[in-house]
């Protein structure tokens, strides 16, 4: 695959592609703007969305009780606390969907050479808990990390998006530049989970830039050796894959994660009703889809599981038909980041990864983490509005699936 795979995309004068959607002017009010944006946005991965944020307060409510025992608080605190956050989150979420796109791409650049900056401090000023250090005190815990993760791939959709103009520029050596420095400071916190998390950002935005398949397999090689020097080479990693094939106290979270959401069968115990969440570590947080599983019912988990499924097939579909380069690779990175990261807490709680210490997306309990999470589906958002009566130009993603398809049957 070359760069000439998105000759159809346009490279369009910044200013153009900036708000492609009708601009309103201040005289107008907010009414008028108000309209505008109920008309562009997104109105069916909005309501996916508010779904899986009112079965996260379900699920807190449920987990409360535990968090509260394991912490020594009143027994709704952890619930109280976090329906302020979420109100809080969907202010972020709305107040970034009314972004234009030019907008979202600077706001999210600065926020991730922002957050880069805080990673650098993290390992001299951080403040530690449960062995690692990746919180910052600003009068509040703040997690660079986490609002790093919609800000990095936005700074990664721009920089592949700039071979549109510059075909000969070594955009994807830039992205990977970027991604071995993100690396090395989550590595230093120890942040294993995140790490594999923002890597997983880096394949899928490089995979759609349009890599040539020789490429691909060296990035799949480089990905493979890099692990394994990780495991002979850092602790925390060969940690947490020792304790993931038997032994240690990280294998034993992790099976009394999985024995938890299975001991509530097909529905579950009742609200409130669960016994085993008692002794699950964080509850609230890493293992509330276990605590799901046991209050709620298997039945509940997979519509969460489809949840999450829907969310990332309209992103997708949105993007369909997508002429702007940047749009197409910075919704597919955000996409990539809530599915990603919901799929590899499902499956420490079913026991099938190592865990990470990585929240269920606006499911889960978190300060950082729910408003970062909101802030991504902001930007998601803003970046897939678009004007109902205009015409798209090109095809998009799906040209890249048919000029893929073209080469693979040609060679």
């Amino acid at each position: 695959m070359s760069a000439d795979l998105f000759t159809n995309v346009r490279a369009r004068p910044m200013s153009q592609r900036d708000t492609y959607h009708v601009s309103i002017p201040v005289r107008r009010g907010w009414r008028e703007a108000l309209r505008v944006w109920w008309r562009e946005i997104d109105r069916g991965l909005l309501f996916l969305v508010a779904m899986l944020m009112a079965l996260g307060t379900v699920a807190v409510a449920a987990a409360a009780p535990a968090a509260a025992d394991q912490y020594g608080t009143s027994q709704f605190a952890f619930l109280k606390r976090h329906l302020v956050l979420q109100a809080l989150g969907l202010v972020v979420l709305v107040a970034t969907s009314f972004l234009s796109r030019g907008d979202a791409r600077r706001i999210g650049i600065i926020m991730a050479v922002g957050m880069l900056v805080l990673l650098l401090f993290v390992p001299i000023f951080g403040v530690e808990k449960n062995g690692a250090r990746r919180w910052l005190d600003v009068g509040m815990s703040l997690q660079p990390s986490e609002f790093l993760k919609p800000g990095f791939a936005i700074l990664l959709a721009w920089m592949l998006s700039w071979r549109v103009r510059e075909p000969n520029l070594p955009v994807v050596a830039y992205a990977t530049l970027a991604m071995a420095l993100v690396a090395g400071l989550l590595m230093l916190q120890p942040n294993l989970g995140a790490t594999v998390l923002f890597g997983g950002i880096w394949l899928v935005l490089v995979l759609l830039s349009g890599v040539s398949i020789q490429r691909i397999g060296l990035l799949i090689a480089g990905g493979i050796t890099t692990l394994t020097a990780a495991y002979f080479l850092y602790d925390n990693a060969r940690y947490r894959i020792d304790s993931f094939f038997g032994g240690g106290t990280a294998f034993d979270q992790v099976d009394l994660a999985q024995r938890t959401l299975l001991a509530g069968g097909w529905t579950g115990s009742g609200l409130w009703l669960g016994t085993r969440k008692m002794s699950l570590p964080e509850a609230h947080t890493d293992y509330i889809f276990s605590v799901v599983g046991e209050e709620f019912g298997l039945l509940t988990c997979a519509l969460i599981v489809l949840l999450y499924a829907a969310i990332l097939v309209r992103a997708l579909l949105r993007l369909v038909d997508e002429d702007d380069l940047f749009a197409l690779l910075a919704g597919a990175g955000l996409a990539s980041l809530i599915g990603g990261q919901a799929f590899i807490n499902i499956l420490v709680n079913l026991q099938l990864f190592p865990s990470k210490g990585m929240t269920l997306p606006l499911v889960s309990y978190g300060g950082s983490s729910t408003l970062a999470m909101c802030f991504t589906v902001g930007l998601l958002l803003a970046i897939t509005r678009r004007n109902p009566f205009l015409k798209r130009e090109s095809p998009g993603l799906k040209a890249i699936f048919e000029r893929r398809d073209e080469k693979e049957e040609s060679a």
